[in-house]
């Protein structure tokens, strides 16, 4: 193993003993009062009891995947790739929500002595969990490609490690469908139908100690916007070093630097990790400054400085040449003159560049200073249909300019070093994922902080404090969300890459009488029908698990709203304050409802390439198939990646729309207005947090099933 090998891990390490030190930090703190840590045991309790049941379930289905795997591969290095990934996934999530939901309480009680306290607090449990998802998947897949190609003694490019790797990654994203779905389904489920009965009907103020649906809505900010997003990070994370590795491997399998190229992209990530841990002792107020977002981007500038300066470091150090000539690189991969590491290098820095602008994107179409939001909360004068309207044409605009941008990185790197230039950018636009999950975590950190002040009976000025870090929290889980929906973009397309470089790799190295050597070339002419058919099924994939996961939360708010009518009506004695909610019993329906409607849309992804590839396969031949099989992963990419950025970012315009209102604008909290934007909220509810974010996990679940199903047709 090269230097850069054991860099990798032990900046793998780093991160992970930089959480747990956190992790320590934050134990420590005070957790106030009896009353508030009575109110965070019970989000602790209905927490845990929903990720226990969740996890089981996924423990049930993963098992079984590992049977189908040993049997279609016949050998152990898929199966072990897929348990490692599934298992490390699971724990970045678990224990980010374990430290998540330790946090919330003794944020609101930093929140009561400053606002830098509960934001030093805050960040500082989102670094945690955000830490702890790239360290975990840089260990994964640096330990595993050790594995296989140091004590097995595989070579690089060996199939067996590409499978292995790639089959990582599978684990990785079942694991992050699941938890971002289910996570979702339960938080909106929670959310929308306490709002619905509390804030609408009943007239009481958001995270009153009176709706039953109150402790359950806690609990499902930590499991949907902390598991659910460490998850889904961690597999695209995951995913995109394999992708970049699997096709330095294609691409470069002849020539004489493979092993440097295939760690390249483990360097990459490595001086990135190293960064984030730096970035994040820039997280502060300036004197006398209340501009948190502001305290935040400052780590996040931070953070991409010194990953620049890193990025240099590693192609300089990890390539023979330096920023030299990669000798035949051109030729292999399709272009004209030169490829050296200084494009790979420029690649790096366009990556850094696309994350900029999304972030700034994002946060101008779901801040509360902007045009979009101020023109929600503007439209809700006039009612909840112009609320609705208003908020349907932000979120179809703010797919326009990430849109733009992505197509902008996408040209200049391909014109740089071709898919691999693609690849180079998409990971060092993940290796930053580190700080973006803190800024992540940090919002369901805020959000429970808040809840518990109002639970708690806590002085209004500590209230004031604490919405004023939940609403930078929208803001940073919105931000969040666009920059996983356009990594996600642009690793599904570099897995699509893998797919069609798969289908030449194996086509010219079949050997007389296998599978491949009959099929002969694949090709994606449009003039072929099956290729368009592929594109139209691939297209109505997004949208018909949209449409799935936002009825599945329809059902879950149904069933809430009805529980807590159902006590405000047995037990009169709630709304005087005499009895107390059955908070647990919202809590168990919820779980309920979530693993059960979780199950079909989290199967469609998986299951929609085997039965295509099956379908065409019966009516014209596995040439077309495999055509189809393609087609149906470029529609997923493009109409998945439109899908969930209108998503997400219109949902957060709705949201904090809302929060501009009950900041006093437009009538205040109580007003017409309000009551507009509580109706836009709930509709942007399970957009922005429960179908949108879930749709990054079901793009490229769809194209790693896909190279897996080409990689066992050549074992034939």
């Amino acid at each position: 193993m090269t230097l850069w090998y054991w860099i990798a891990l032990v900046a793998g390490f780093a991160a992970v003993i930089f959480g747990w030190l956190q992790s320590n930090s934050i134990m420590k703190a005070d957790s106030g009062s009896d009353r508030m840590r009575e109110i965070a045991a019970a989000i602790q309790e209905g927490a845990n009891a929903y990720l226990n049941r969740q996890y089981t379930t996924i423990a049930m289905v993963g098992a079984g995947v590992i049977v189908l795997l040993f049997i279609a591969f016949r050998s152990w290095e898929v199966p072990l790739g897929f348990l490692i990934g599934a298992v490390l996934s699971g724990a970045a999530g678990f224990i980010g929500m374990k430290v998540s939901v330790q946090a919330n309480v003794r944020t609101t009680q930093a929140a009561s002595k400053s606002l830098q306290g509960g934001l030093d607090m805050a960040f500082k449990s989102g670094a945690v969990t955000g830490l702890l998802v790239v360290g975990l998947a840089l260990i994964g897949v640096v330990a595993y490609y050790g594995i296989l190609t140091g004590l097995v003694g595989f070579a690089p490019n060996d199939r067996s490690v590409v499978d292995g790797l790639v089959a990582l990654g599978f684990g990785a994203s079942l694991i992050s469908i699941f938890a971002r779905l289910g996570g979702g389904i339960f938080t909106k489920g929670a959310d929308v139908g306490g709002d619905m009965v509390g804030k609408v009907e009943a007239g009481i103020p958001e995270d009153d100690p009176r709706n039953a649906a109150t402790i359950a809505d806690n609990v499902g900010d930590n499991v949907g916007d902390c598991a659910g997003m460490a998850a889904d990070l961690f597999e695209t994370y995951a995913v995109t070093i394999v992708a970049t590795m699997v096709l330095g491997a294609i691409y470069f399998g002849g020539l004489g630097y493979l092993g440097s190229i295939m760690l390249l992209p483990l360097a990459i990530c490595a001086v990135c990790i190293l960064a984030s841990i730096a970035g994040t002792w820039f997280v502060r107020l300036g004197q006398g400054s209340t501009n948190i977002m502001g305290a935040l981007y400052k780590g996040l500038i931070a953070t991409g400085v010194f990953s620049l300066a890193g990025l240099a470091v590693a192609i300089n150090w990890a390539l023979p040449n330096g920023f030299g000539v990669l000798d035949g690189a051109a030729s292999e991969l399709g272009l004209v003159g030169d490829v050296t590491g200084l494009d790979l290098f420029l690649c790096g820095v366009a990556g850094l560049g696309v994350t900029a602008l999304i972030v700034v994107i994002t946060e101008y179409y779901t801040g509360t200073g902007y045009r979009p939001v101020r023109s929600v909360a503007k439209s809700s004068e006039s009612g909840h249909g112009t609320n609705v309207i208003q908020g349907l044409a932000v979120s179809l605009e703010s797919t326009a300019l990430p849109a733009i941008t992505i197509i902008a990185g996408i040209i200049l790197t391909f014109n740089l070093a071709g898919l691999y230039g693609i690849a180079i950018a998409t990971t060092t636009m993940l290796a930053l994922a580190g700080m973006i999950v803190a800024l992540d975590a940090f919002g369901p950190v805020t959000d429970n902080a808040g809840g518990i002040a109002e639970m708690s009976d806590l002085p209004s000025e500590v209230r004031d404090t604490t919405d004023a870090l939940d609403a930078v929290g929208n803001t940073t889980k919105a931000v969040t969300k666009g920059y996983a929906i356009g990594s996600a973009g642009l690793g599904a397309l570099v897995l699509f890459a893998a797919y069609n470089e798969d289908l030449k790799y194996f086509a010219e190295t079949a050997e007389p009488g296998s599978f491949f050597a009959s099929v002969g070339e694949v090709s994606f002419s449009i003039a072929n029908p099956y290729v368009v058919v592929g594109l139209l099924f691939g297209g109505l994939l997004p949208f018909l698990f949209g449409g799935m996961s936002m009825m599945a939360v329809g059902r879950a708010a149904q069933s809430v709203v009805e529980e807590v009518r159902r006590q405000f009506r047995e037990m009169p004695g709630i709304m005087k304050g005499e009895v107390k909610p059955d908070y647990s019993k919202a809590v168990d329906l919820l779980t309920k409802a979530a693993i059960r409607e979780m199950i079909v849309p989290s199967m469609l992804p998986v299951l929609s390439p085997i039965v295509l590839l099956a379908v065409i396969w019966l009516i014209a031949g596995p040439a077309s198939a495999l055509a189809s099989v393609g087609a149906m992963l470029l529609g997923v990419i493009v109409t998945g990646l439109f899908v969930a950025i209108s998503m997400t970012s219109g949902g957060g315009a709705w949201d904090n729309a809302k929060k501009y209102i009950e900041d006093g604008n437009h009538g205040g909290k109580g007003s017409e207005a309000h009551k507009a934007a509580v109706t836009g909220d709930t509709v942007g509810d399970p957009y922005k947090d429960t179908a949108g974010p879930a749709v990054n996990p079901m793009i490229k679940i769809t194209n790693i099933v896909a190279l897996l199903m080409v990689a066992v047709l050549a074992h034939f």
